[in-house]
């Protein structure tokens, strides 16, 4: 009733005002009153029936249902993919189905790594036997004259085209194994950091010495060909690099890399500390002397690792901890505490009395407590005092903290030109075994800092512990200019090298480091990727629980158009990553270097996070024996649980394999190319090729691997063909089909592209740049993961990300499955790439009655077209992402930013639901803050003097505190274009952002949303046999002031103070490293330090008296 009276009111609102009305003569008021009052009660019912417009389910659902069939045909004629499913059918009888045991399979891969890592460490013992019989055979000689390489001017002539000195030419030739860096095989070469003198005595007597390397070198590089860069680290500050190298200086010809800095050099030198750093900010310490102070500070906190423990105490007239919720602890210095201590000490100020005993007692009282509980690094102690001068030597302090043990080594640096209290300082350091050092000007930090890892590094070189260290992953974007090189993640294993001499032996004197670095890419090639299936992966971890390698890593992040690595990239724990493990079990369970297996229910992405799959994931563990590293995989039940083999013969295979619409995965390890540089340049499909036919039967290849792919050749080849017969037939192509392609577990993949490249919409699918939609060594392709979403048979929909498609196309894929018994298994996917173009026009034909359509039985708008300007139509996605719509521009868009109050309405009623994810990998804007330091300004006169006092008073610092060396040292001027640009930099953060999922035991809905005056009726239909919904709404009424778009936009998780600081307080499990040198009888104690003078010209003091008068 409600309906047919709308409908006559409609009809009467569409007809001439005058046929509406009777005329009333009894009076022109009563009449213009009654006119009035049908006007306004016309109108508000006009609003009414459009708020109420019908739109017919049953149209909606016949619309769905026929779109679904077009597009199934369309899908499976242009993808092959019943044909496929057959030829994978006819051969169920011969294949064999086995169960992949989980922990056999990460033993075995355990193992494997073991030997490959094991085989760098022997190569690294071999470096460090002969250096130290080098150094033993060498006298050191003050007046040598030797040229070397020098790596920085090699093949560099002067202006007459004479070799520079310390150059000459040096032969380099691009090495595949080195990732086609120009290297010279035959020898290594030298760097020398900038700051350091290259014709120093001390670095010619090493260079010499060390040249006896090079034989050691190459033996080691024939007896593994699978080593990268090896190297020797010398104490002096030279680095000498196998194979020699071209080194290329920053924009400024500075070569700021020093090797002493490095986390190999120094996890190599020392053994684990505790460090507390104690840092002068009374008022004497103004000016350059704060500057020299806090670069001090960031470079012994650069020279610490994620198996030391830190904490910084200032002190003035009280003492007070620069981070005040690590009030009273040690906290691991891993990369974020670190970074953190870094940008407190930018903001230090000074101001008061310098009173030093209260916060020596302070920092004493932190390093027994941890020594008691267990807590720290249980090995080296180290107290770090940095001031202008001690008016007193503090022993009572040290009588009742730290004699007679001296357990806690007591560091001391004495800052600025000033001698005065420099005897105290010298004696606090010297009587409590650590060492002292004056410096002066910011080019002396540097190599003063240096001179505590040597001391330290004492009582393991009197006891010759050769402890091999390994470090976390990392990228040497110094060592290396190019992106490609800089931004790979690596491993570096080192040893210390000492001096046997027995004259030296109390010194302890430590030659050096030296070390190789192992490519985690090519050490998680060991994990076969195709024995993990499809949501499968393996991942490494250290033990200090963070990720050394793992799919879900992401260490880089975009500035502008350049990936640059996040600041915390190696850092990043095993729970971050895992965040399902909310018990941190598995972590535990890793950490401890244990072995086992536990179950997890995850929410994993896809595509990037904008797709949630909901896995059962089986995780299997174990320790890799002689390294501080854990390995775990992950099987998903339902995808990873089975593996089936089938055998052809080799010539069958091979006729099937190489051809042209065929490839493997490049990133996949078929055949062992590495091992003979003369194999380096195969692609692993000649590999294969060359390896079967016997041209080259002494390559080591995977066996079950190439059966199997052998076999997917041969039953994928009949594709090839069914695919060009559709090509050839070009009338009864259609348009806008333009990719055929398939995939299988073998990391096989076939594509036929059936339009040419002028044509085609999706120009860079499918190819090398494409890698997410590639076989990797991390991931398999995204159509795929997708396909083994939904049943066989059944086709998934989508449209690729916006940053990663080349147009506007439709990617359809379908699992394709082998059954044996009871047992299935997905044997590849297959699909067809199409344009958006062709699904649109199928829909908008579809999706419009014709005037002449019977409306006799329909309820609601009939005939009902998607045309109409009042309709709005859509096709979307199972995560909720619009694929058509009148809005060219909401192709690819979540659909509840384009219209928030019906996915609202769909979420609360139950069609879709929202699921959380978490990044805590994200990088978030920093809010940019000023702090305003302004004061009146009483006069321009006022603000001329003040100014010019400034300068004054700041020159005179200028004058009697610089070194023209320090011009040398450019970090003090990088630190300053940081602070330029803080204000809109980004920094890591945590994250929670939302994905939709579909509920399929929903196939169709219908509601009305009420907007203020309108309301706005919907139809939702499942479109069969596909991941694809349906809408159809009411066009005309507009809901977005009361229902706001719904984003996919990431929110940052903001913690309050109390709980921010519970996090960072908080010490996670951690397996300590198992030796430890803090103590030797041998020591000598008094190789301390020792002063410098620097003598005040009389001239330079005048100048100064004069302008410190002026200035006042």
């Amino acid at each position: 009733m409600q309906v047919a009276a709308a409908a006559q009111i409609s009809r009467w609102c569409t007809r001439k005002g005058g046929n509406a009305i009777k005329s009333d003569r009894s009076g022109p008021r009563r009449e213009g009153l009654m006119m009035l009052m049908w006007i306004i009660l016309s109108s508000s019912l006009c609003l009414v029936v459009d708020g109420q417009m019908k739109i017919p389910p049953e149209t909606v659902q016949q619309w769905a249902e026929t779109f679904g069939k077009e597009m199934a045909a369309l899908s499976f004629r242009y993808s092959g993919a019943k044909l496929l499913q057959k030829k994978y059918k006819d051969v169920e009888g011969t294949v064999k189905m086995e169960e992949v045991n989980g922990d056999v399979l990460v033993k075995k891969f355990a193992k494997e790594m073991e030997e490959m890592l094991g085989r760098k460490m022997e190569s690294v013992k071999r470096i460090a036997e002969a250096a130290e019989d080098a150094d033993l055979s060498h006298d050191y000689n003050e007046t040598l004259e030797f040229d070397y390489y020098n790596s920085l001017l090699i093949n560099t002539v002067d202006e007459d085209g004479n070799p520079v000195p310390l150059g000459g030419e040096f032969p380099l030739e691009r090495n595949e194994h080195f990732n086609k860096l120009p290297v010279n095989m035959q020898q290594s070469n030298i760097q020398v950091p900038t700051n350091v003198y290259n014709r120093d005595p001390d670095i010619l007597n090493g260079v010499y010495m060390s040249e006896a390397l090079d034989d050691v070198f190459i033996e080691n590089s024939q007896k593994d060909p699978t080593l990268t860069w090896q190297y020797f680290g010398s104490s002096t500050g030279f680095f000498r690099l196998y194979p020699g190298i071209q080194w290329i200086p920053d924009e400024h010809g500075v070569v700021a890399f020093d090797c002493r800095n490095r986390n190999w050099y120094i996890q190599a030198a020392t053994s684990p500390k505790d460090v507390i750093i104690v840092l002068d900010v009374s008022g004497s310490m103004k000016g350059l002397r704060l500057t020299i102070a806090k670069h001090t500070i960031n470079t012994i906190l650069d020279t610490l690792g994620e198996n030391d423990f830190v904490n910084i105490i200032a002190y003035s007239d009280y003492v007070r901890y620069l981070e005040p919720c690590f009030q009273g602890i040690l906290v691991q210095a891993d990369l974020d505490n670190r970074e953190h201590f870094k940008l407190l000490v930018n903001e230090l100020h000074v101001k008061g009395e310098g009173k030093v005993k209260n916060a020596m007692k302070e920092s004493f009282k932190v390093l027994n407590e941890a020594a008691t509980l267990g807590q720290g690094s249980l090995c080296n102690q180290v107290i770090m005092l940095i001031t202008d001068g001690a008016m007193e030597d503090f022993k009572d302090v040290f009588e009742e903290f730290n004699w007679p043990e001296r357990r806690v080594r007591v560091f001391t640096y004495l800052i600025g030109r000033e001698m005065t209290f420099a005897e105290n300082v010298k004696w606090i350091a010297c009587n409590n075994k650590g060492y002292y050092t004056h410096v002066s000007t910011l080019a002396d930090v540097q190599e003063n800092v240096m001179e505590y890892l040597h001391v330290l590094s004492r009582p393991m070189v009197i006891n010759h512990d050769h402890d091999i260290i390994w470090t976390e992953a990392y990228m040497d974007s110094v060592l290396f200019n190019t992106q490609a090189q800089s931004l790979l993640l690596m491993t570096s294993v080192a040893m210390p090298v000492f001096s046997k001499k027995e004259e030296t032996l109390s010194h302890g004197i430590l030659l050096g480091v030296v070390g190789t670095d192992v490519a985690l890419g090519e050490l998680m090639r060991l994990a076969s990727r195709y024995k993990l299936g499809i949501h499968g992966y393996a991942f490494l971890v250290t033990n200090n629980g963070y990720i050394l390698s793992h799919p879900e890593l992401r260490p880089l992040y975009k500035e502008g158009k350049k990936l640059k690595p996040k600041p915390n990239y190696n850092s990043v724990d095993l729970a971050e990553v895992e965040w399902e493990d909310t018990e941190e079990k598995l972590r535990t369970a890793m950490v401890k270097g244990e072995t086992g297996t536990m179950s997890l229910d995850v929410r994993s992405s896809v595509d990037k996070g904008r797709r949630v799959v909901f896995l059962k994931n089986d995780y299997f563990y174990t320790v890799i024996n002689e390294t501080p590293f854990s390995l775990g995989i992950v099987l998903s039940r339902g995808y990873g649980q089975y593996i089936f083999t089938g055998n052809v013969s080799v010539e069958e295979g091979l006729h099937d394999l190489l051809t042209p619409d065929l490839t493997i995965a490049s990133e996949w390890t078929y055949c062992e190319t590495d091992l003979n540089p003369a194999h380096r340049k195969l692609s692993q499909l000649q590999a294969i090729s060359k390896y079967l036919t016997g041209k080259e039967a002494n390559l080591k290849c995977d066996e079950l691997l190439l059966q199997q792919t052998l076999f997917d050749a041969v039953v994928t080849a009949p594709m090839e063909a069914y695919w060009t017969a559709l090509m050839l037939n070009t009338s009864g192509m259609d348009d806008g089909m333009e990719t055929a392609f398939l995939g299988t577990r073998s990391g096989l993949l076939r594509v036929l592209k059936y339009t040419g490249i002028e044509k085609r919409v999706g120009k860079t699918f499918l190819t090398s740049t494409d890698k997410e939609n590639m076989f990797t060594l991390d991931h398999f392709p995204v159509w795929y993961r997708r396909a083994a979403e939904f049943p066989a048979g059944q086709f998934l929909y989508y449209m690729p990300r916006q940053d990663t498609r080349a147009g506007r196309i439709v990617i359809a894929s379908t699992a394709v499955t082998v059954t044996v018994g009871k047992k299935s298994t997905i044997a590849g996917a297959v699909g067809v790439q199409m344009t958006l173009e062709v699904i649109e026009s199928k829909f908008w034909a579809i999706a419009a009655q014709s005037n002449d359509t019977d409306c006799s039985s329909v309820e609601g708008i009939c005939p009902l077209r998607c045309d109409k300007f009042d309709i709005e139509c859509y096709v979307i996605d199972n995560n909720g992402f619009v694929l058509i719509s009148k809005q060219r521009s909401d192709a690819g868009r979540f659909f509840g930013e384009t219209d928030g109050s019906v996915m609202s309405t769909l979420i609360r009623m139950g069609m879709f639901k929202r699921v959380s994810l978490f990044d805590y990998q994200a990088m978030c804007k920093t809010s940019s803050h000023s702090v305003s330091c302004a004061r009146p300004i009483l006069s321009p006169f006022y603000g001329l003097v003040s100014t010019f006092k400034w300068f004054l008073s700041n020159f005179l610092l200028f004058l009697l505190e610089f070194n023209i060396c320090s011009f040398w040292h450019t970090e003090h001027f990088a630190d300053a274009y940081v602070q330029k640009k803080k204000g809109n930099a980004l920094q890591p953060c945590d994250t929670e952002y939302p994905s939709f999922v579909y509920e399929p035991s929903v196939k169709e809905t219908n509601s009305i949303i009420k907007c203020g005056r309108c309301q706005k009726m919907f139809v939702v239909q499942q479109i069969p046999e596909t991941n694809l919904l349906m809408l159809v709404v009411q066009g005309d009424c507009d809901c977005s002031k009361q229902f706001p778009p719904i984003t996919l936009e990431p929110m940052e998780v903001k913690y309050n103070a109390s709980v921010k600081c519970d996090r960072m307080r908080f010490q996670k499990i951690r397996r300590r490293p198992e030796s430890c040198h803090s103590y030797h009888p041998q020591e000598n104690a008094d190789d301390c330090g020792g002063a410098s003078f620097t003598r005040l010209s009389a001239s330079l003091l005048l100048i100064c008296v004069s302008f410190a008068a002026l200035a006042s």
